[in-house]
């Protein structure tokens, strides 16, 4: 197979390039050079200027192909955005659920073409409400789930058999989507009807976000019950959405996020499979979350370089044998982390590009932080000029008017496949290690994300990379911004309603389906049935996570420096 470019050219570029660097030194020893060293936020040094010798062993068909077409890397559906635009699927959670589901009807109102929840801490850690260790955090960081009532006031009036839900959870992600196929099945929706994702990512937990219930072994198999369960009886939900994004999050760099989330895929994928599901029976549910940062071309190749391993994963190493299982399909979210307290309106630009690279790198949906997020619960001001940032780039900008418009950019490519080396090389690393999980145990990522953050903070704190209104044009002016405020009375009113679903149920009946999922944990069947069971007689989220805690015991962070 011959190369995208031809040979015979190579020479003539090198001379004309040789000559024109020669000239380019003349210029700067008359005008000057800016002396600092040029490199992406993850600190990839770049070079004035890329050409075809930097891709001069790239085959076209091998390293790109078409839209639809292995390997993926411009894209996995045939026609992109042409055929259809990414989900808008905006992140909302706050208060009790029904405050939230009025900020949810408010963004579906607006175009929001999908739902995105996210709980709060209590929730996230397997706690309710009135648990000792969730005072004063009822409702603060996203929406309080404590029972199934909860649930259905969630969803009041949405149309989740239309519309796809997503919801950030995981220690207590079988519990919440057991609770979502009970509120659709008491609504008359068959579970083989609904859509939608659950996170359930518990391996990056470990790694990155730390919210963890039970230690990483059975953490895994709980995961692994639900991509067994969802193969078997929810076949359009994503039991899995692998995620990079809190690994970037907490200070990693790209090819860190990239490296370590497709090994989460991988251990993931070898899991199913050992449980005895032929790959290609779940390998196509399985999603991904990654991070869009604020070096544009970074992300860009970076998203490009995930589809191309990916389908290399599954189909050389898996031996997936329906192309779908070879796709990697992934939401996006713009990096909370570059957010600013100080000039809180830079916020809106520095969304505006994190978008405007997720959708040039081809995600599929996408969630747009608000300006106020790095201050406080967003206020629906705030999120809604978040979402209109999302369809200014759609309908206004052109960018969806043709598939992959930076392909076939010789620095794009380059750096695309720059990092699917480095990533391929971190990921053999992990392999020698025995996989993910025993790297998590023998604390690998964990530091590689803490020495990442800290090179970062350092460069920082000596200039080295701007952080306007931080580090650089930084000005004294307070710039005030409406913050939202929580009702004091919402943790009571939160636990009075707790109370009132516990005095209503029958107690012996929920006594007996605890019971039940005790022995589903011990003897190594798959929970899910059981757990359904128990939240449709309003077992609450603590009391299955209590049984869970029992049987496998708790995780405390060893902490790494």
């Amino acid at each position: 197979m011959s190369t995208t470019f031809n040979p015979k050219v190579f020479g003539d570029i090198e001379k004309a390039e040789e000559r024109w660097r020669k000239e380019l030194e003349k210029i700067f020893r008359q005008h000057g050079e800016r002396l600092e060293r040029f490199s992406t936020v993850s600190d990839v040094e770049i070079d004035r200027i890329y050409t075809p010798l930097d891709v001069r062993d790239q085959r076209y068909m091998g390293a790109l192909g078409f839209p639809g077409e292995y390997p993926f890397t411009r894209g996995v559906q045939p026609s992109m955005y042409r055929g259809r635009l990414w989900t808008m699927r905006m992140f909302a959670g706050l208060g009790t659920a029904r405050d939230t589901n009025r900020r949810f009807h408010l963004l579906v109102k607006a175009g929001q073409t999908g739902l995105s929840t996210a709980f709060d801490m209590p929730t996230l850690m397997g706690y309710d409400s009135d648990a000792p260790k969730a005072r004063g955090e009822c409702g603060r960081c996203g929406v309080a789930i404590d029972t199934l009532k909860d649930m259905e006031d969630l969803f009041e009036g949405l149309p989740i058999d239309q519309i796809t839900t997503s919801m950030t959870i995981n220690p207590p992600a079988s519990i919440i989507w057991a609770m979502y196929i009970a509120m659709a099945e008491n609504r008359g929706i068959p579970r083989e009807v609904i859509g939608g994702t659950i996170q359930n990512d518990m391996l990056k937990e470990f790694i990155a976000q730390k919210t963890f219930m039970c230690p990483p072994r059975p953490s895994v198999r709980l995961v692994t019950d639900t991509v067994e369960f969802g193969t078997r009886e929810v076949p359009r939900w994503n039991t899995i959405s692998i995620s990079g994004y809190h690994i970037r999050e907490a200070g990693s760099t790209a090819v860190q996020e990239l490296a370590f989330t497709l090994a989460d895929g991988i251990a993931y994928t070898e899991e199913a499979v050992k449980r005895g599901l032929p790959v290609d029976s779940f390998a196509p549910r399985f999603s991904f979350f990654f991070n869009s940062h604020l070096d544009f071309f970074e992300e860009v190749a970076k998203f490009r370089a995930a589809r191309r391993m990916w389908g290399k994963i599954m189909r050389e190493r898996f031996k997936a044998q329906n192309p779908r299982s070879w796709w990697l399909r992934f939401h996006t979210q713009t990096a909370g982390c570059s957010l600013t307290a100080q000039q809180p309106y830079n916020n809106v630009v520095r969304t505006a590009l994190e978008a405007l690279a997720a959708v040039l790198g081809g995600t599929q949906s996408l969630h747009t932080n608000s300006l106020d997020e790095v201050l406080a619960i967003p206020t629906e001001e705030a999120a809604t000029i978040a979402l209109r940032t999302q369809q200014i780039i759609a309908e206004e900008s052109g960018v969806a008017n043709t598939i992959d418009p930076l392909g076939g950019s010789y620095f794009v490519e380059a750096l695309t496949d720059k990092m699917e080396r480095d990533a391929f090389e971190i990921i053999q690393k992990i392999d020698d290690m025995g996989g993910m999980l025993a790297a998590i145990e023998r604390n690998y990522p964990q530091q590689e994300i803490a020495d990442a953050a800290y090179h970062y903070q350092r460069q920082v704190d000596a200039g080295q990379k701007t952080v306007v209104g931080v580090n650089k044009y930084v000005t004294d002016e307070d710039i005030p911004v409406e913050i939202l405020e929580l009702d004091e009375e919402l943790e009571r009113l939160q636990i009075e309603k707790l109370d009132r679903v516990k005095s209503l149920r029958d107690a012996a009946r929920v006594a007996e389906c605890l019971e039940r999922v005790g022995e589903a944990c011990a003897a190594e069947k798959n929970v899910m049935e059981p757990v359904i069971a128990a939240v449709k007689a309003q077992a609450t989220l603590q009391e299955v996570c209590d049984v869970y805690r029992s049987v496998f015991g708790t995780y405390r962070d060893p902490g790494i420096y």
